[in-house]
């Protein structure tokens, strides 16, 4: 697929490497011609030094021949003239990352896509949709839906005390026999495995579960974790994601915002009804706990700092606080801030990717999920009355080792299948795959 990234910023460059990775043709237009050739030398992609809102930088840019125009600089408004410029120079695809959510509307989205913007992402939006299914879901690390909720996948931490920590899969499945679910994956010391019926999950193994969301409660009690229920969360933070965050929470919780920017505090004072805002510094040890950090059932920490992030989250873990969630920028900390005990990591380069690799892959992609600390990654697809996977037992499709199914929804009905199984047109299938195998399995789903 021939792509063009408008980009000025780290969510544009990983991207651009990621997706050259996975063997799509990138071009990058950006006007800092030292950070475009920094860029050359570590990937294997053309780029092209100018504004995005330059027609002549587009056509120069080969815009004409574009399959796939993003424009995910950090001024939307930029971001959307350059997707209609996109469109009108024949771009077949447009994808604009926004930070109104007000656009997201479905009265502004039909007359954006008019003008030219198919699609819109707001990672900032997505960021505080995830903080908050993770204080509804305390168990586990990670949290996704596919389906609009008729599966769930959830990647849950073992500890010694759980009951599947030296049994087989194939032994957990035997002993439980109501629980209907499927292990996608385990994450052991940095390395994605994709376990077999002998594997034999370890204490502080990372297992990514695919679940019925009404079978969280059999699934808590085999891995041998409790709810925590929350009531007080303190937020770090008053950007777009904390502010997010706080507007959604507010109504149900008890929220604390800790904001260091004195004007931005009066902005967040503005709308938000019900969170105590107190303008500080959240690296202030004693402030945080004069302001009850030690009381808080949950801490978020989402300012513009991944370093500060990771250590208020480890201060707030050794004051007692039992549900951590840090902001963490740079993706080569995301594995070490989890083997150093915070909970969870949100990373806005991996939910733009996440959002937008629906629309890279060859199959028909419903949604997709780039996962945290490994580069696997979870797509939901739709079987088509002509894809080579209709009307075809899961066991006769070949599919490619580095690949497995994740779970199937059909017609409202959720099904963990066997080799047996066969798919039938319409049918959603999560599947689990590496990035090498992607495009192999997408062609089943054409």
């Amino acid at each position: 697929m021939n792509i063009i990234i408008a980009g000025d910023g780290e969510v544009g460059f990983y991207l651009a490497k990621s997706l050259t990775e996975l063997g799509h043709s990138l071009t990058v237009v950006d006007p800092n011609s030292d950070l475009l050739k920094r860029l050359e030398s570590e990937s294997d992609l053309m780029t092209q030094v100018g504004s995005a809102t330059s027609p002549e930088v587009l056509e120069n840019a080969g815009v004409a021949q574009c399959d796939l125009f993003l424009s995910v600089l950090h001024d939307e408004s930029v971001n959307l003239m350059a997707c209609i410029l996109a469109k009108k120079l024949k771009a077949k695809k447009t994808v604009a990352r926004i930070s109104n959510v007000e656009l997201l509307a479905s009265r502004h989205k039909q007359m954006l896509q008019e003008m030219g913007i198919d699609e819109m992402v707001c990672p900032e939006r997505i960021a505080a949709k995830e903080i908050t299914n993770l204080l509804n879901n305390t168990v586990a690390t990670e949290f996704f839906d596919f389906s609009n909720g008729l599966l769930t996948m959830n990647l849950i931490r073992l500890d010694a005390q759980s009951s599947v920590v030296g049994m087989s899969v194939r032994e957990i499945l035997q002993t439980n026999k109501n629980l209907q679910v499927r292990i996608v994956a385990v994450l052991r010391h940095g390395e994605t495995i994709i376990p077999h019926a002998d594997f034999i999950p370890r204490e502080g193994d990372m297992v990514y579960i695919i679940s019925r969301p009404n079978q969280m409660e059999d699934v808590k009690r085999v891995v041998g974790k409790s709810d925590l229920v929350i009531k007080n969360v303190m937020i770090a933070g008053g950007g777009r994601i904390g502010r997010f965050a706080a507007l959604t929470e507010e109504s149900k919780l008890s929220v604390t915002l800790v904001e260091e920017n004195r004007q931005r505090c009066d902005e967040l004072s503005a709308v938000l009804n019900k969170t105590l805002i107190i303008n500080g510094d959240a690296t202030d040890m004693d402030l945080m706990k004069e302001e009850g950090l030690a009381e808080a059932d949950a801490f978020v920490a989402v300012t513009d700092s991944s370093e500060t992030n990771i250590l208020t989250c480890l201060h707030a873990k050794r004051l007692g606080v039992r549900r951590t969630i840090a902001l963490v920028e740079n993706t080569g900390f995301i594995t070490l801030s989890q083997d150093v005990g915070i909970d969870t990591i949100i990373n806005k380069k991996l939910i733009a990717a996440s959002y937008i690799a629906r629309f890279i892959v060859k199959g028909d992609a419903v949604r997709s999920k780039w996962l945290s600390g490994t580069n696997a990654e979870l797509i939901e697809f739709r079987v088509q009355k002509h894809s080579p996977a209709a009307q075809q037992p899961i066991g006769d499709l070949r599919i490619p080792e580095g690949a497995t199914v994740g779970g199937i929804v059909r017609g409202g009905t959720t099904l963990f299948p066997t080799r047996e199984t066969q798919l039938e047109v319409d049918d959603n299938v999560v599947m689990f795959m590496f990035p090498h195998v992607v495009d192999r399995v997408a062609r089943l789903f054409e």
